[in-house]
């Protein structure tokens, strides 16, 4: 495989790749976007840069080439959740993240919202992620996740949200959904505020479908440089096993 620092990530490696571009401004996001898109796929939104930017954030992403993810993590009554869904649908986003607190009409609420919003604009269906545990929580009892995993199935989900620890259970119980993975440091950086972090290559080799990066990369003294890093292990993790 040719050096990522020269040619970027091949297609594979870049679809596994979300950017985390927690800022407040739309045109650093950007810049940042770009400087990174040799190596990442999938650009995330949450709630710093939705916040400063709105629906302009999903648009400008998109038209830059990059698939959306937008985690707002969504936790409201049903409608209020189904109807920010579908605008967010119709937006063109390609992940949305929703909490899995025990609450399936809610989760429902938001598949079928994101899905419409999308049918609707005649877009490609979109994957709702149901955010688990989150990777800063060290107290989670162990029956957590999997039973929140079951319920991301059961309500039409496409996908979950979880530590890389808890891939093997997230196998198990929700096989056929698409596994994201938070908290990714490589090896020898700073685990900043996350309990259960994990290597990309030790992530990926557990199951993970999509990483993503954040601070591991844009806090970086050389963005390009660590970006490049992480797409190497990433490419080691999914060659096969000797």
């Amino acid at each position: 495989m040719s050096d990522p620092m020269e040619s970027g990530a091949p297609p594979e490696v870049r679809r596994a790749l979300a950017i985390a571009l927690d800022v407040d401004d739309l045109v650093d996001a950007l810049r940042l976007a770009r400087q990174l898109q040799p190596w990442f796929g999938v650009a995330k939104v949450g709630l710093e840069l939705f916040s400063a930017a709105g629906p302009d954030a999903i648009e400008s992403l998109i038209d830059a080439g990059f698939e959306v993810f937008i985690d707002l993590k969504l936790h409201d009554i049903p409608t209020t959740v189904n109807k920010a869904a579908r605008v967010l649908g119709a937006l063109g986003a390609s992940y949305l993240t929703l909490h899995a607190r025990d609450d399936a009409p809610m989760l429902r609420a938001g598949v079928d919202g994101f899905r419409d919003g999308a049918r609707n604009a005649g877009l490609d269906e979109p994957c709702a992620l149901a955010v688990t545990v989150l990777t800063s929580d060290r107290g989670a009892p162990l029956h957590i996740m999997p039973r929140r995993a079951a319920l991301a199935a059961e309500t039409g989900c496409g996908g979950i949200v979880c530590a890389a620890s808890d891939l093997h259970d997230a196998r198990q119980v929700a096989p056929r959904l698409v596994r994201v993975v938070p908290g990714i440091r490589p090896v020898g950086s700073d685990a900043h505020d996350q309990a259960r972090a994990a290597t990309p290559f030790d992530a990926i080799r557990a199951g993970a479908d999509l990483l993503v990066i954040g601070r591991a990369v844009t806090d970086a003294a050389h963005p390009a440089v660590a970006a490049a890093a992480i797409a190497a292990d990433v490419a080691a993790g999914m060659a096969p096993a000797n």
